[in-house]
């Protein structure tokens, strides 16, 4: 890259990269990324990582403890706080089709260390998502296998969370994920494709035979009246009870708002579509479609989903580890128990393989622009793949899903994501002020409102969030301040660009 190029727009941690300099950078022989997919391959993406442990199991946790039948309307002000943020990053994958999701947005219009802060949260935020799915899928098969063949793993193999030692299913399932990743993104959306086409059809399978089921006096009352809330104290208690003294409750109206900030782990993912902008043949028409069209089919069949299950079974009577299949339980169909328990198993593959690409684009754009080491960011010379980074990425979560029990941290994966959002919304009105002149194939709508509107909504679910998980999360980001200060701001190639440095 010669010295002609233009310069940071300011200096200093706060300095940004230019979006023509972002693309530029993905035209770079060794560091570019093979554009192989399409609008209808990032929707199937957006709706296999979608769909997974939050509808096969959330909807009984929130309608049983937190909004009882009125869980649909909870899943419809979580889809509406997706909404806004699938908005902003629709605009930004098309304006800046670069790997990277809220990182490379975050550095074209905020900084590059904001961008490094977001980059640092996604890596946690993806992480600690691919372990704790990879620990959810054994269980389901481990039950299976134990249910259905008369198998049974040894304790000692079963992991953490089932009294053993290590987790050899959970290990398997990222590396075999981790060899797909290395050989190909198509070969990555057609397995995907296959197992979402399975995955939707349990869902649709829930909903159409499920509907034979209902009963009207299930649905009475719809919005159960408001109860006080269990929550803990101290660092337990919910962040906006500390600060403000407000105490959440269930059920009653404000109740399908604290089952909000529950079921909004069910949509975490479709911000996921946004990293593999650069692999996408036509990312400014495809990107919208992909992450506005999953996000979209994944809320109407949430919803259907749990007016069919809260239909079928009384609230109060609903299980909380696994409301869908019980609830067919419940009515004498035991069948369709077994499909929906072998679905949930099956679907649970692509949210781990998603989750776990997401993790490598933004460490391979982070690597690229200097921030991490550049070795991470060669690409193999035939299927033009981030390798490296995927497979010390890969492995490294093997081991923390073989070995962590990771209950108690999954609640940062939900406080990651919802920082992305606030920091894509602020990312979307500032660049429309820095650079209005950028060419943007969506836009929108409603700038500055919409934006400042995601913002809000994302903020108030997080302060629903327990104290020690934005504990948790102050440490993590602290540790990537330092990180940075130590490396990633003298090896920045920005900031050796600024410099007049050749790169």
């Amino acid at each position: 890259m010669s010295t002609q190029q233009q310069p940071p727009r300011s200096t200093g941690a706060f300095r940004t990269k230019t979006v023509e300099q972002s693309i530029r950078d993905t035209e770079e022989p060794e560091h570019a990324l093979r554009k192989s997919l399409s609008a209808w391959d990032l929707t199937v993406f957006g709706v296999g990582v979608i769909i997974g442990t939050g509808i096969f199991v959330l909807t009984g946790i929130a309608a049983k403890e937190n909004a009882g039948p009125a869980t649909a309307l909870s899943f419809v002000a979580a889809g509406i706080v997706c909404a806004l943020a699938a908005l902003c990053y629709a605009e930004f994958a098309s304006t800046v089709p670069v790997a990277g999701s809220a990182y490379t947005f975050s550095y074209a219009s905020i900084g590059e260390l904001p961008a490094w802060i977001i980059g640092w949260d996604l890596v946690l935020e993806f992480a600690l998502g691919t372990a704790v799915v990879a620990v959810g899928w054994s269980g389901y098969v481990r039950a299976l296998l134990e249910t259905n063949i008369g198998l049974q793993m040894p304790t000692a193999l079963s992991g953490p969370d089932a009294g053993g030692h290590f987790d050899l299913l959970a290990f398997l399932l990222i590396l075999a994920l981790t060899a797909v990743l290395v050989i190909g993104m198509k070969l990555s959306a057609r397995i995907t494709a296959i197992v979402v086409a399975i995955k939707v059809t349990v869902v649709l399978l829930v909903i159409v035979a499920g509907a034979f089921f209902i009963k009207a006096e299930n649905y009475t009352p719809f919005i159960p009246p408001a109860e006080p809330q269990e929550t803990g104290s101290g660092l337990t208690a919910p962040l906006v009870q500390v600060l403000f003294g407000y105490e959440p409750t269930n059920f009653g109206v404000m109740g399908i708002f604290t089952a909000a900030s529950i079921v909004f782990f069910a949509f975490i993912g479709f911000d996921v579509v946004a990293t593999a902008a650069e692999e996408t043949r036509n990312p400014q028409r495809d990107m919208p479609r992909g992450i506005l069209g999953s996000l979209l089919i994944c809320t109407v069949l949430y919803v259907a989903v749990t007016l069919v299950v809260t239909g079928m079974q009384r609230y109060t009577e609903m299980s909380a580890t696994a409301p869908l299949a019980d609830a067919f339980k419940a009515v004498g169909q035991p069948f369709f128990a077994g499909a929906i328990s072998v679905g949930a198993a099956v679907g649970l593959i692509t949210v781990c393989m998603i989750l776990l690409l997401g993790q490598t684009r933004v460490f391979f754009a982070m690597s690229r622009d200097g921030l991490l080491p550049r070795f991470f960011s060669i690409t193999h010379p035939k299927f033009r793949t981030p390798h490296r980074a995927t497979i010390v990425l890969g492995v490294a979560i093997a081991i923390i899903a073989g070995f962590t029990s990771l209950q108690a941290l999954a609640a940062l994966v939900n406080i990651g994501t919802l920082f992305a959002f606030v920091i894509v919304a602020l990312g979307v009105i500032i660049l429309r002020n820095t650079r209005p002149d950028l060419h943007r194939a969506f836009r929108t709508p409603w700038v500055p409102v919409l934006p400042a509107l995601s913002i809000a909504a994302s903020l108030w679910l997080m302060l629903n969030l327990p104290a020690e998980t934005w504990l948790r999360f102050a440490v993590w980001m602290a540790l990537g301040v330092v990180v940075y200060y130590l490396y990633g701001r003298s090896h920045s190639r920005l900031g050796k660009l600024g410099k007049g440095a050749e790169f």
